[in-house]
């Protein structure tokens, strides 16, 4: 009987990597060097291969467990995919509700197991379709919502005790969600069994974005009345999505995606225990979107390591007890800011590698930014060859068939480890600045992204990172692609439909509605059930907000002199 051969110490191991370096790497590299570009990801460079040295810190039932356990570095469910895949969605949403409703209905038929919708500029930052504001944006990279009339045309057909609809919307998201809200109790649900996702995270708007309304504090105010609302009114409804993907848009690195978004629910959650919220019950419905680019290696890390970093950090910080409130449970949408205008149908195997990471990374609701989106708003085909991807990859790939497969990796547990202690980094030296509020209201966010994002565009302008068809491959004779292209006559459409809601409502019941909404803005009480009451009256979301800018005044950015 032959006996197995004691395993290697680490001293040995170093000994003779250094040995296969010193010998076989320097011959090799002698007669074939390696390549001039950067081999690194977005945080860090990257070795040339990794051993259990790398790995020699891990304890497997404290760092990496089981699926479904404390920390959830390998997934918030025991059996992932295998039991139910990730919920499929493709963003959609332009011109007039109408319009949207029929494209809804089409994603539906064709297998979409979610909906993901897009606001227009003006209703994303609290404005009416008529307001001078508006002009030139009605409906162009979104769908129009001024009342709670175009919310029920919205959803028309759609029921909403049975679909999920996830809703990129901010500043004025709780009045979006006074509007779902009453569009589903008007087909006869019960806030108790709706389904959805509101962003909310407003704080990022102030970094990323822009379409921000109010200051600071008043907006996390507003997020966490939304936040301790639906933990009480509506507990199947994720009340916030915490949004690191238009940090990483802006050009952060992977550990500020995560730094930057967890410092910024942190204000969040402290803002609900201070309204009176019990965050075992609240953080419950804490839902996130981030961002997955390129780098297929140090995207499957990233979402291990958001799982870990957070279960860890609401035990440390706030004692949750409730395993569901600390398990972090993401939606995720493939990078829009790595996709090329020249040569739009390499992005379709951008996206693809993208997906996979996401899913290898264990993620539970997954959107693809379309091939055609550094154009124009996505074709009908385009989208349709996103959802495709996605049900290749879960029916086609072996992705969905095993949990965590890389897990145990030595270069994917080190890329693990290294993205959570580098955002735990950046995330003590924001509360040494007084938190998230304060690390933006002075800039400092800010100035970090801007740094991050132009370190990246000098590597591709230098050569030193490729970008396929852009610096790299390029086809001067390439012919342009068809766009899809918003019909401008939606504008007049909204604009009459506006015009009609206000002269059918009971005007002295909207006033009266305001009214009520602005005294509340005065003291320390949730703003949610005198939102919901203006919604009934038909308020227009312009009005609403129109009561709050008053109150509270209008954010102005640092920058701005």
């Amino acid at each position: 009987m032959i006996k197995p051969e004691t395993p290697a110490t680490l001293d040995e191991i170093r000994a003779a990597r250094q040995a296969w370096e010193d010998k076989a790497v320097a011959r090799v590299l002698a007669r074939f060097p390696e390549r001039k570009q950067r081999f690194e990801s977005s945080s860090a460079p990257q070795e040339r291969l990794y051993t259990p040295e790398d790995t020699a810190d891990l304890d497997y039932l404290r760092d990496v467990g089981f699926p479904g356990q404390f920390p959830f570095t390998r997934g918030v469910q025991p059996t992932m995919y295998r039991g139910r895949l990730w919920t499929m969605r493709q963003y959609a949403g332009f011109g007039t509700a109408q319009e949207t409703n029929e494209r809804f209905k089409h994603l539906l038929a064709n297998g979409q197991t979610g909906l993901s919708t897009a606001f227009d500029l003006p209703t994303q930052t609290g404005y009416d379709s008529d307001d001078p504001m508006s002009a030139g944006e009605v409906g162009q990279v979104g769908v129009a919502i001024d009342s709670l009339a175009d919310m029920e045309t919205l959803f028309e057909g759609i029921p909403l005790d049975q679909v999920s609809t996830s809703m990129t919307i901010n500043a004025p998201a709780a009045m979006l969600v006074a509007m779902y809200m009453v569009a589903a109790e008007k087909q006869g649900h019960e806030r108790s069994v709706v389904m959805g996702t509101a962003q909310n995270d407003v704080l990022k708007e102030y970094v990323a974005r822009g379409t921000y309304i109010f200051p600071p504090t008043e907006s996390v105010r507003l997020a966490a009345n939304l936040i301790n609302f639906c933990a009480a009114e509506a507990p199947r409804f994720n009340s916030i999505s915490v949004s690191g993907y238009h940090i990483r848009e802006a050009g952060s690195t992977a550990a500020q995606e995560i730094a930057f978004a967890f410092a910024n629910a942190i204000a969040y959650l402290e803002e609900c225990k201070r309204q009176g919220g019990d965050l075992n019950e609240s953080a419950q419905r804490v839902s996130w979107i981030f961002n997955t680019h390129n780098h297929f290696f140090e995207e499957v890390a990233k979402y291990r390591a958001l799982r870990r970093l957070w279960a860890r950090l609401m035990v440390e910080r706030f004692g949750i007890t409730n395993a569901q409130a600390q398990m972090l449970r993401t939606h995720t949408q493939t990078g829009g800011s790595t996709l090329t205008a020249q040569q739009p149908k390499n992005n379709i195997a951008r996206a693809a590698l993208q997906a996979l990471a996401a899913v290898t990374g264990g993620v539970q609701s997954l959107a693809l930014s379309c091939y055609d989106e550094a154009l124009a708003l996505p074709t009908t085909e385009a989208q349709q060859i996103a959802l495709r991807t996605q049900q290749i990859i879960a029916f086609e790939s072996g992705a969905a068939d095993t949990v965590d497969p890389l897990a145990g990796s030595y270069y994917v547990e080190d890329l693990t480890n290294r993205l959570e202690q580098e955002a735990r980094h950046i995330m003590e030296r924001i509360q040494d600045m007084g938190g998230s509020v304060a690390a933006i209201e002075g800039g400092w966010m800010q100035a970090e992204i801007q740094e991050a994002s132009m370190h990246w565009q000098r590597q591709v302008e230098s050569g030193e990172r490729i970008i396929v068809g852009v610096n790299e491959y390029v086809d001067p004779d390439e012919d342009a692609t068809p766009i899809f292209r918003p019909n401008l006559e939606v504008v007049g459409a909204q604009l009459t439909r506006l015009q009609q809601v206000r002269a059918g409502r009971d005007q002295a019941a909207t006033d009266a509605a305001l009214a009520r909404l602005r005294e509340a803005s005065r003291q320390d009480v949730n703003l949610m059930e005198p939102i919901i009451e203006a919604v009934r009256t038909y308020a227009t979301l312009g009005e609403m907000c129109g009561v709050l800018r008053e109150e509270w005044g209008e954010y102005i950015p640092p920058t701005v002199v």
